[in-house]
Order: C-alpha cells, then sequence, then structure tokens
C-alpha cells in the first residue's frame, strides 16, 4: 500500500509537529476536530491539516492513522476507530505511538486487528520535530515498514522488530531516564529551596555536575506545561516495569511529583503561554510555593 493520506488522532503538540512535516513534504494529513478544544482546532489550522469533521470520516479518508494522545485515552481511541473500521468495512494501518506500557499496546492491537484494522506498535522520542534529526519514531510490529514510508516524507522512522511491544518498551525505558530524571530533580531543588540551600546546591551542581545541571535548566522549565501529561506516562512506566518484576514506586513517584506540578500555576500554562525569558531560579521558586 502507498501511503497517500495520514490521519492525525489527534494534532496537539507532537501531533501537529509530525503533521507539518509530513505536509511540507507532499502528503495530506486529516484530523477530525470534531467537538475538539478551540486550541487543537488552531494549532491543525496552523500547520494545515484538515479538518474531515468525525472519526468515520477520518478513517474512510486516512491510509495511516497515527494516534499521538495522552496516555490515558489510548485505549478509548483504539475503540472509536475499531468501531469505524468495523461500520466502514474499510481496512486502515493504525499506528499507536503513545506512551504506554506493553501489556496495553498489545490489548490495542487485539482491538484495532479484531475489528479488521491493521497495527504498528511505535513510540516518538524526541522533542515535537521542529528541528531534523532530533525526533526518532521507532516501529515495531508486522506492519511496521509500512510506517517506514514516512521515512520518504520526512521523519525518521526506524523499525526494530516484528513484535507488538518492542517499540512501545524501548519508549519506558528512555522515558524512564529522561523524565523520570527530571522528576527527581525537580523534587530536590524544590527541597533546596525550602531548606534555603539553593545558593549552595547550585554552586556545587555547576561544579561537579555542570553539564547535568545545565541539561537540568533547560528541562525542567520545559516540562512545566506538561507535566498533566507526563503523569500517565510515569504510570505507564511503572506499570511497564512491574510486569518485569522490578519495583513500581520509583515512577509512582514520578507520577506525584509532575501531578504536584500541574497544580501550581507553571503548570497550569499551555506550552505557547510559557514565559521563556522565565529565570530558572523563578521557575524553582513558582513551583517551591
Amino acid at each position: 500500500m502507498q501511503i497517500q493520506t495520514v490521519g492525525i488522532f489527534s494534532p496537539g503538540d507532537m501531533g501537529g509537529a509530525i503533521a507539518s512535516v509530513l505536509h511540507q513534504n507532499g502528503l495530506r494529513t486529516v484530523a477530525a476536530l470534531d467537538d475538539r478544544s478551540e486550541r487543537t482546532q488552531q494549532l491543525a489550522a496552523a500547520v494545515q491539516v484538515e479538518n474531515v469533521g468525525s472519526l468515520q470520516n477520518l478513517v474512510s479518508e486516512s491510509d495511516v492513522i497515527l494516534s499521538v494522545l495522552v496516555p490515558s485515552a489510548a485505549t478509548q481511541a483504539a475503540k472509536q476507530v475499531a468501531q469505524a473500521i468495523q461500520q466502514l468495512g474499510k481496512s486502515v494501518v493504525y499506528a499507536d505511538c503513545n506512551a504506554i506500557a506493553p501489556d496495553r499496546v498489545k490489548e490495542i492491537a487485539t482491538i484495532i486487528e479484531g475489528a479488521g484494522g491493521q497495527f504498528v506498535d511505535a513510540s516518538i522520542i524526541g522533542p515535537p520535530p521542529h528541528v531534523p534529526n532530533r525526533t526518532r519514531i521507532y516501529a515495531s510490529g508486522k506492519q511496521a515498514e509500512t510506517l517506514a514510508q514516512l521515512r520518504d516524507y520526512g521523519l525518521d522512522v526506524r523499525v526494530i522488530g516484528d513484535e507488538i511491544g518492542q517499540a512501545s518498551g524501548l519508549k519506558m525505558c528512555y522515558a524512564a531516564l529522561t523524565k523520570g530524571l527530571t522528576a527527581i530533580a525537580t523534587e530536590l531543588l524544590i527541597a533546596a529551596h525550602r531548606l534555603d540551600l539553593e545558593d549552595v546546591l547550585w554552586q556545587e551542581l555547576s561544579t561537579s555536575q555542570k553539564e547535568l545541571f545545565d541539561i537540568l535548566q533547560r528541562s525542567i522549565p520545559a516540562m512545566t506545561p506538561k507535566a498533566h501529561r507526563w503523569i500517565g506516562e510515569m504510570e505507564e512506566i511503572a506499570a511497564t516495569f512491574g510486569a518485569v518484576g522490578l519495583t513500581e514506586s520509583t515512577f509512582t513517584g514520578a507520577a506525584d511529583i509532575y501531578r504536584f506540578v500541574k497544580d501550581t500555576p507553571l503548570g497550569k500554562e499551555t506550552p505557547e503561554e510559557r514565559d521563556r525569558d522565565r529565570s530558572f531560579a523563578d521557575v524553582i521558586a513558582i513551583l517551591s510555593q
């Protein structure tokens, strides 16, 4: 099958950026924006995603659907698409690109394939692909090579195996390091602020952990408006590690940190609203209040 139209479910920060790359490289991108928020509709319009209205129309128009959602929405989205596949009697390739545990992605594969669709396990590592060569999409499953066609349209798609669960497992392990570290650092920096040890800790980190501290000064301010999305991701990592006999506690704790950040003034901002000139010290001070 030659991909001509890609459905984006849904064109938020990551989904919209992916759609923009595909559109710029010649593919038609569509989304079902009935009942979606004004922000989502504006993000879609900004990257020239065509609004086809209903989810049934999305399935009808698409060769491939990329599911790019918060983890908590992944299963319900798949059920809705599966229902449309059955109603239309049309097979479509459904790529779950969400940050979810391998066991859950296998359940979603069963939902899609049981309805007559084809399934790809996919995971996104890196930021929204506004800059080339910074974002990878790993894919696994017997239909993964179909998704690999998107390499011809500006995306870095890497097939790593034919088993469902491999791509999502890779994402869980990678995010455990990056977002798990951000959670730990956020908590300890707030603790230092409340203990009135902020200056001396920062001086020590600047001396003995300079490269890491430089990374944290970029990652923590960028995290705050996305913390609400990362709660579910930490819970999925916990489930992944629990399934292979490891403790879940590390990442249920990380989920608690992101739940805390979500309820702060910084956590209530959208990525577009974030003040990029706000100092790192101010970010920690606001979180500490």
